[in-house]
């Protein structure tokens, strides 16, 4: 039988994948006698031993135990995963490994950090449904960062048209606006909804974030079709600190903006149901 040999420093998934495999062999397990200790099947790890297939946060987890490799492997995972965001999106992600705090402003979905599984998947989906499980997958690995022992400190004020942008559907959206809720009590996670009221505002030239670190200059970053932008020249980050600013007078209030959402949430989307026949909103507000 061939065994394909991989090359550890050729990714972060050839890494993990090598050293998945060097750990199996040296507990004297094949493939197989793994899967059943973890109840996986063995082809499975021989799809991920081989970097063909990405790791989870609950594999790494079993493996981690069932070989006692010292967590390395769900160690390793944040970077597996970040290597498989676009090219020019890894240098973000690890701006939002890195940042003291995250303050962004999104004109028509929420951000990345904020979404839910289903709300991933469909913006994803749109104009491409390739691999659409993995890509949903390092999507929300990006939230691990919030829970974190020493999280950043996160504001999103979100334009209120995003609340009524229906992606993928009533329920998606119900199960949304009901994970929003959820960070209502979160001193470290703040929402604002910045009203049709507002008018005219500072950020009608579009989204942007803003990252702060302990140590190291203020970076803005906007992004377009395929590329994102980030900088630390201190006249553009000075003029976005600004429009932060200003946006954030403009915004509701973070109670106000939870009921607003809420009222959305009920009035536009209703009572939406899982297949188990419980309350989406009661079910992401206890998560």
């Amino acid at each position: 039988m061939h065994i394909t040999t991989l090359d550890p420093g050729a990714s972060a998934l050839d890494y993990y994948g090598y050293e998945l495999r060097r750990y199996r062999e040296a507990a004297g397990l094949t493939q197989r006698q793994l899967g059943v200790a973890i109840n996986y099947t063995g082809s499975m790890i021989g799809q991920i031993e081989t970097a063909k297939k990405l790791p989870t946060l609950e594999f790494s987890r079993a493996v981690d135990a069932a070989l006692n490799t010292g967590g390395l492997l769900t160690r390793l995972l944040d970077l597996v995963l970040r290597s498989q965001l676009p090219s020019w999106f890894q240098q973000v992600a690890e701006m939002e490994a890195r940042a003291a705090e995250i303050c962004t402003f999104q004109t028509q979905m929420v951000h990345g950090l904020f979404q839910t599984e289903a709300y991933a998947s469909a913006t994803l989906a749109t104009m491409d449904e390739t691999d659409l499980e993995d890509r949903t997958a390092v999507r929300l690995a990006r939230q691990r960062i919030l829970k974190k022992e020493h999280p950043p400190v996160a504001w999103m004020i979100l334009s209120e048209s995003a609340l009524y942008q229906e992606i993928g559907g009533p329920k998606v959206m119900h199960g949304q606006l009901a994970h929003l809720l959820s960070f209502e009590n979160n001193p470290r996670i703040n929402i604002q909804i910045l009203p049709f009221a507002a008018g005219a505002h500072a950020g009608l030239t579009g989204s942007f974030t803003l990252f702060r670190f302990d140590n190291d200059p203020t970076i803005s970053y906007t992004e377009g079709y395929g590329s994102g932008h980030p900088t630390a020249n201190p006249d553009t980050v000075k003029d976005c600190l600004l429009r932060y600013d200003h946006l954030q007078a403009a915004a509701l209030s973070i109670k106000d903006s939870a009921e607003l959402i809420r009222r959305v949430m009920e009035e536009r989307y209703g009572e939406q149901r899982d297949a188990e026949g419980d309350s989406v909103a009661e079910v992401e507000l206890q998560q």
